[in-house]
């Protein structure tokens, strides 16, 4: 602050005449005093400290030291708090928590409030009024309800009893037990009972494997038959369900309990060993839930993201989806995060886990407050629980519940910790558990007799005996798997050859074109951008030429028409990355926004553009959930350019390619990958086709390149004309959004018309000498060299679906063509890269089933290449020059 003293070495109680003096200059101007000092005086208000000049300067001195001192233990209380039940932790001397001189009695008051089994992290808060609220809730606590101490007890019976049950039954099998953090079940309890009190309707739950059994048998009360049997080996789905299954930790479930009168839908998705996956999965299904039943004030559908302490810290997506809380198209109404605080992760130490002074820092990222709590004292646990569920309740943002507690055996039931954390097994094993420890308290507090807790335990001992002998015999139904909507059941798709009609009649298209065709008079929008729309609708009310941008528009906006949710999210998305969509408009003069595509008739269902933050990984997860979540809706998500999914790999692996075989969990999200080679170097050129074509099998997805806007238009709306809900991966051009042979008719999104898998050659039909087989851009340049060269014996066959593959569409084109010399496949992508791999054997197949005499195709396209696609303009071009006329001769 220029010439004078630090203002931070002030905070020790002792130098009042200077703090009366700041706090006087801060008055007239508070960004002249330290942010230190500016955050400690909007805390006290304007009027309670004297000047320098006063007579009170004894009183001055009292209250200003007595000031300091709150602020600095609301600031760094949490470091010296009695949170970690092993006592390992070192507790640090902080000196200004300790100042010579100081109230004994204030600083006991001060120590209880933020030093004893609870800590709180708020003073980050920049708004004084949440800042405030945690003052009062800590300093004079609110009373909240009261606690059932022998429910809490029952609760950690629950929780320690199944996993020493499961422990002496099955020794040895790993289920990433709960011993050491059984309080997180009273958390648990404690978040729902209250959420369910304030009418949430549902509770969205993920969670990654260390005490998933538990929750599932505790919290969502699956049958612990259930559990027992697939602990044997049994299947989690009726066998009359198709699908490869996952391990019992990985598995999702759901239930409706009720409570105090109040019914609540709890549901715990599945989430694969990619720990913090789940997240943006959650929200994005808590973010269906909401809308699908307009509830604005996201008071009715809750979202809670259990997670390890390493991995809070560790992995990135946390971020990324704590940065989705309170962005418009994305937020939920704030989110609770309880953290199972092992304090180790794997078999990495604090330490070496991460650089922040908690694992919980990440939070403060997004002004979420954080509430430590040791978990050997249940009853602080509880009402940690019920402070986040008020804050949430309160100020619809995010709140984290750090539960600090360890892992009684290693990383899973099969490990030895003793190898590298020999103090903390030897700590462990000397400390009773935290049940026997609440129960002593409860017996010496005279609330339960040591009978009555010996009763306690017996009584659930014996149900679980009893479970067991029934898991024998155990068969799943529905009810212990099925959750939302959609009925996973209807795994089967139709047969390949069998496209639904997807046209709509013409009026209805001439009615979407009148929408985004016509600029509101209150709107100012950009004059380049005006002729642009006023063009669109004219193509519209001509019948066409329609470019793919007025085509995308016509599916959502006649889906939206017939009463189907749409929502696109990406980045750009709304001008669109190639400056082509322009869904949203934009007033020159106020920003003000308008979507034509929302005024086409009074009652259409939502239609919602969202740009997205720059993320790849949580925003296509969020999309994942939400599609999830309103199986009704066309969910879409696009990338900026497809390259960039590559980022969002885990996703694609784990939930969207094989989320439906594992888990019975159906998604007909959309997928909208820019790809194609223009020279604009290997970032910006490959969507990776290799990659998606590689995760297909089973029918789990539908992947396109596509050609025309008609058939762009047919497969979006195919998404949900279809019964079944399957995933879709579309590459989307990028250079033929403008290109003038890129182009359709009105009539080919009319009535009677549908999705063509495989695309006949309209200027030969059929006896061509050569045939060249190929998907997306490719063919434009091969259709013009086939002009320039003025070749008449050449049929370009497009294949527009790559999956499931058009085995019989494909063999009639074949068949047309019985005399071809050659059948080879063009790609503009690397021999390795692209299609080929995937398309080489499939058509080989073909050919044999239509009698063909040629037996397989040719590879012409790039040579295989480490990277996707030169960087250099004249290579690209000299590449692309060769690989058409290698094709046409």
């Amino acid at each position: 602050m220029g010439d004078h003293r630090d203002d931070r070495d002030a905070i020790n109680g002792e130098n009042t005449v200077y703090l009366a003096e700041l706090h006087t200059r801060w008055q007239h101007d508070p960004a002249s005093v330290d942010p230190a000092f500016a955050s400690l005086f909007e805390t006290l208000g304007s009027d309670r400290l004297p000047g320098p000049d006063t007579t009170l300067q004894t009183d001055a001195a009292t209250e200003t030291g007595a000031e300091s001192l709150k602020f600095a233990y609301r600031l760094r209380g949490h470091s010296v708090a009695k949170l970690d039940p092993l006592g390992l932790a070192p507790v640090p001397d902080i000196a200004e928590l300790n100042p010579p001189g100081a109230d004994r009695d204030l600083i006991a008051r001060l120590r209880r409030a933020y030093c004893g089994t609870t800590a709180a992290e708020f003073m980050h808060l920049q708004d004084p009024a949440q800042r405030q609220w945690w003052i009062d809730r800590l300093e004079s606590p609110v009373a909240g309800p009261a606690l059932d101490q022998k429910r809490l007890l029952l609760a950690l019976t629950r929780a320690e009893a199944f996993e020493q049950f499961c422990q002496k039954r099955f020794m040895g099998m790993r289920r990433f037990g709960l011993e050491g953090g059984e309080s997180v079940i009273v958390a648990l309890r404690t978040l729902i009972d209250a959420a369910a009190q304030d009418d949430v309707r549902s509770v969205s739950l993920g969670m990654p494997h260390r005490g998933r059994l538990n929750v599932m048998a505790n919290i969502l009360r699956k049958p612990f038959a259930a559990i027992f049997s697939e602990f044997a080996g049994t299947a989690f789905k009726p066998d009359t369900v198709q699908g490869s299954g996952d391990v019992k930790y990985h598995l999702g479930t759901a239930t409706t309990l009720e409570h105090a009168g109040h019914t609540v839908r709890i549901s715990l998705l599945p989430n694969p060993s990619h720990l913090e996956a789940v997240d943006p999965v959650v929200l994005g299904r808590v973010r269906a839930d909401q809308d699908r039943e307009k509830d604005h004030d996201r008071q009715h559908h809750l979202g809670i993201l259990v997670h390890g302490d390493a991995a809070f810290a560790g992995q990135g997506v946390v971020y990324e989806t704590l940065s989705l809380s309170k962005l418009e198209g994305y937020r939920t109404g704030g989110t609770v995060h309880v953290i199972i605080n092992n304090q180790i992760g794997f078999t990495t130490v604090q330490s070496d886990a991460h650089s922040g002074i908690h694992n919980t820092d990440i939070a403060k990222s997004v002004q979420a407050p954080i509430l430590h709590v040791n978990g050997d004292d249940p009853e602080a646990v509880s009402r940690c629980a019920f402070l986040a569920h008020e804050w949430r309740r309160t100020f619809q943002s995010d709140i984290v519940l750090d539960v600090v507690c360890y892992r009684r055996h290693g990383h899973n039931e099969a490990d030895e910790p003793a190898f590298t954390q020999p103090a903390m097994v030897h700590a462990i094993q000397s400390r009773p558990t935290t049940r026997s420890l609440y129960a002593q308290h409860l017996v010496q507090a005279g609330i339960m007799t040591e009978a009555e807790v010996e009763e306690m335990w017996n009584h659930f001992q014996n149900r679980l005996e009893e479970q067991f002998e029934t898991s024998k015999t155990y068969r799943p139904n529905s009810s212990d798997w099925l959750d939302g909507p959609e009925d996973p059941t209807r795994l089967q798709d139709e047969q390949d050859r069998i496209q639904p009609m997807t046209g709509v009649p013409l009026q209805r298209l001439r009615d979407v074109g009148d929408a985004i065709g016509t600029i509101p008079e209150d709107l100012a929008v950009h004059p380049r951008l005006a002729r642009q729309i006023t063009a669109r609708g004219k193509a519209v009310a001509d019948g066409g030429p329609l470019d793919w941008a007025t085509a995308e528009a016509l599916a959502f906006g006649t889906l939206s028409m017939d009463g189907h949710p749409v929502r696109l999210s990406g980045q750009d998305s709304r001008r669109g990355t190639f400056s082509q969509r322009h869904a949203v408009l934009f007033d020159q003069n106020t920003g003000r926004e308008d979507t034509p595509l929302t005024h086409i008739t009074p009652h259409q269902a939502p239609l919602n553009i969202w740009n997205s933050p720059l993320s790849e990984y949580a925003v296509l997860g969020f999309e994942y959930g939400y599609s999830l979540g309103d199986p009704e809706a066309l969910v879409l998500w696009e990338a900026q350019f497809g390259d960039f999914t590559n980022g969002a790999q885990i996703i694609l692996d784990q939930f969207i390619a094989s989320g439906e075989t594992k888990w019975l969990r159906t998604s007909g999200l959309t997928l909208l990958l820019p790809h194609g080679y223009e020279g604009g170097g290997p970032e910006h050129s490959s969507a990776r086709p290799e990659r998606i074509l590689q995760l297909c099998a089973e029918n789990n997805m539908r992947v396109c390149n596509i050609t025309t806007p008609a058939n762009y238009f047919h497969a979006l709306r195919r998404q949900i004309a279809r019964r079944c809900r399957k995933p879709l991966v579309i590459f989307t051009p990028k250079s033929l959004l403008r290109n003038k042979d890129t182009v359709s008719t009105l009539d080919e999104m009319g009535p009677h018309t549908r999705f063509q898998p495989v695309i006949a050659d309209p200027a030969k039909e059929e006896g061509a000498r050569r045939v060249i087989l190929c998907t997306g851009k490719v063919y434009y340049d091969l259709a013009a060299e086939r002009v320039r060269q003025n070749r008449d014996d050449v049929a370009l066959i497009r294949m527009e679906q790559l999956y499931p593959f058009p085995h019989h569409a494909l063999m009639e084109q074949l068949a047309r063509h019985p005399d071809a010399e050659q059948i080879v496949w063009c790609q503009e992508e690397p021999q390795n890269n692209g299609a080929w791999i995937f398309v080489d054997r499939r058509i080989e197949r073909a050919l044999r089933g239509c009698g063909h005499h040629i037996q397989r195709p040719d590879y012409v396209g790039r040579e295989s290449a480490a990277s996707p696609a030169t960087g250099l303009p004249g290579a690209h071009a000299a590449q692309q020059e060769k690989l058409v006329q290698d094709a046409l001769s």
